[in-house]
């Protein structure tokens, strides 16, 4: 009887390491997706943040450009 009871614990002893180490490389995956995903955006950021910039800095120099064409000469 022991025997029985023996291959049972077993069974279920590397049933739950068994399901321990998948639920471990689901915790790294989604780690490692997290840091691939960071990894892309943070350059896309820097890529928007500089096209804003050079957009409002052409908008001001068409300002200043229509500014200078209606003020009053000297």
């Amino acid at each position: 009887m022991s025997n029985g009871t023996n291959d049972v614990t077993g069974a279920v002893n590397t049933l739950v390491e068994t399901v321990g180490k998948l639920a471990s490389q689901q915790v790294e995956l989604l780690n490692s997706s997290i840091k691939t995903v960071a990894g892309l955006i943070e350059p896309l950021g820097k890529t928007a943040t500089d096209l804003v910039g050079n957009a409002f800095g052409a908008v001001n120099q068409i300002l200043l450009s229509v500014s200078a064409a209606i003020a009053p000469k000297k």
